[in-house]
């Protein structure tokens, strides 16, 4: 088996885990998200990309949401490379706060929907 293939069936089982322990952000996002809710468009929830799990992903609008809380504030360095590599897969990334979640969903959507090209009633 190859370095790779480990790697996969690591992160895949990586975000299977994460799933299971979302944040409460996390989870109030999802409810936004899951279904198409925002213009049929389908998401993934802690979804491998690379050798990292990225909290939410898009495929047909290749757009990687990221909800950072406050473990982010001293990981500035690994979020950059984290983002450069994303991006370097011809994905586009958002970040969001807990705080903005849990504050102004609302907002939240709408700015992903935007960034997706779909309307936002």
């Amino acid at each position: 088996m190859s370095a790779r293939q480990y790697a996969s069936k690591h992160m895949i089982r990586r975000a299977r885990d994460l799933r299971q322990t979302g944040t409460p952000p996390e989870q109030l996002l999802w409810l936004a998200l899951r279904n198409g809710q925002i213009g049929g468009l389908k998401f993934r929830r802690q979804h491998p990309v690379g050798r990292y799990v990225v909290d939410f992903y898009c495929r047909d609008a290749k757009l990687v949401v990221e909800v950072d809380g406050m473990s982010h504030i001293d990981k500035m360095r690994q979020d950059a490379a984290r983002t450069a590599f994303i991006e370097s897969e011809g994905l586009r990334i958002l970040r969001v706060t807990n705080e903005d979640v849990m504050r102004d969903l609302d907002a939240v959507t709408r700015k992903i929907a935007e960034l997706c090209g779909v309307p936002w009633d």
